[in-house]
């Protein structure tokens, strides 16, 4: 910032700054700084600004022009001074050499200037002023904080600040408490804007509305949702264990894939159905609301049963039909329909891995019932699982040696060689994401 302004521009600190009868008094954040400016005529605004004689003594500020209109269509080039004195003689004898006129000219600084972190330094007391909460997450229109215990008794203007300077966000709510519910949702207190928690997302070419007060939803996750997308083939069959409103499922219907897509909880799967449709892949991906375990012992029967749709073609062009028609060109094939699942995603980091024992027998005859699903895979065409899970290890070898250790004992078999250990994310300071992807074990899928 201008050395010869910088002073001017800096908001008082301490509790009660800004801060009237309970809201934010936006008068108090206004500020008038004069400074120096270089009248001259438009055509030597831009000289001025390419000299190296002023080259220190230019405006500095943020989001402040460095040249502004004259009342007389003339333009004045601000200086970081506000008197002529501060001014090198080099700066001086050139601003004499180009008929430049020294004027002052008023910078009105109000609550818009200031930044979110500006603001909210400003309103706290000095002993919270550290650490001092800013950041937020965006779903849709919705900031969601996280506020510590000693912010929530200005949780209200906090709020009020993000929701001010943030013009995207309608809706700014805090969390309650951490996640135990089965359904993966948590309590919210509305901290300012409208009472609106029904959002729509966009994320990997789709749009996913869903009402984040009954639902899971993590914009953190888009590079993971986005990660395993990329290794799925348009040809390929998912099975999505707990899908959510269809982060996973959904664009893997949009890139082809036929999708068997689950989720226990009512309202995720009611707003699964909505996205499945308003993102028109409603041939390809097929929605279930039931318990996983069962829903992993099902998919298999139902691939085999009710094929997923061929992989999608797209319409010839004009010319082509033409060509079709009159026996010049092959028509595009559809090709077979689709009854092998490729891969299973199991995206419930808390307890997925216990899920995993759902997977021994599932392609066997006491599972496949009447269905002769015996020669339907091979060891090396068996589906991979992708498997999310939290482990407390830090260092990346015992993160790895914890998650084997306890996906080997549910599945009762040991994990091959090309298993994948991808870190996601740290969720806490001791508490770090992964997804590990491995193939199921022929001998796990076909045990008695």
């Amino acid at each position: 910032m201008s050395e010869g302004i910088s002073k001017q521009l800096v908001l008082p600190k301490g509790s009660g700054f800004g801060v009237k009868n309970g809201a934010i008094d936006k008068d108090a954040f206004r500020k008038v700084v004069t400074v120096l400016a270089a009248k001259v005529a438009p055509e030597k605004a831009g000289v001025l600004l390419k000299a190296p004689a002023l080259k220190r003594s230019l405006i500095d500020v943020p989001k402040v022009k460095s040249v502004a209109q004259g009342p007389n269509q003339e333009r004045l080039v601000l200086l970081r001074y506000s008197d002529q004195a501060d001014l090198t003689e080099d700066a001086v004898q050139f601003l004499r050499s180009q008929s430049a006129e020294l004027v002052p000219h008023e910078l009105v600084f109000d609550y818009d200037y200031w930044s979110t972190d500006d603001v909210v330094h400003a309103i706290l007391p000095k002993a919270l002023e550290e650490g001092a909460p800013s950041g937020f997450a965006v779903v849709g229109h919705i900031a969601h904080m996280n506020l510590r215990p000693e912010y929530l008794p200005y949780k209200h203007i906090i709020g009020q600040v993000v929701l001010d300077k943030n013009p995207a966000v309608r809706t700014v709510v805090n969390k309650l408490d951490n996640i135990v519910d089965q359904f993966r949702v948590f309590k919210m207190e509305l901290l300012a804007g409208e009472p609106d928690f029904v959002v729509t997302q966009s994320e990997n070419d789709c749009k996913f509305t869903f009402d984040f007060r009954q639902v899971y939803w993590n914009s953190r996750l888009h590079h993971e949702h986005e990660r395993l997308i990329d290794q799925f083939k348009s040809e390929d069959v998912i099975a999505d264990v707990f899908a959510g409103v269809g982060p996973f499922a959904i664009p893997a219907g949009k890139k082809g894939c036929g999708v068997l897509a689950n989720d226990l909880n009512p309202s995720s799967h009611k707003y699964l159905t909505t996205n499945i449709a308003d993102n028109k892949v409603g041939t390809l991906v097929r929605q279930f609301c039931e318990d996983g375990r069962e829903f992993i012992r099902r998919a298999f029967n139902r691939a085999w049963d009710d094929p997923l749709p061929p992989v999608p073609q797209r319409k010839p062009r004009r010319t082509e039909l033409k060509e079709i028609r009159a026996g010049e060109r092959p028509a595009p094939l559809i090709g077979p329909r689709r009854n092998c699942i490729s891969h299973f995603v199991m995206n419930l980091p808390d307890t997925a891995v216990l899920f995993l024992d759902a997977f021994r027998g599932v392609l066997s005859p006491a599972n496949a019932g009447e269905r002769d699903l015996s020669g339907l895979y091979t060891e090396a065409t068996m589906p991979m699982i992708h498997t999310h899970c939290f482990t407390r290890e830090l260092e990346p070898e015992k993160a790895q040696v914890d998650i084997r250790q306890r996906v080997e004992e549910k599945i009762g078999h040991p994990l091959g060689p090309d298993t994948v250990y991808h870190w996601v994310r740290s969720v806490a300071p001791q508490k770090e994401m992964y997804c590990v992807s491995f193939r199921l074990p022929y001998a796990v899928a076909y045990a008695e």
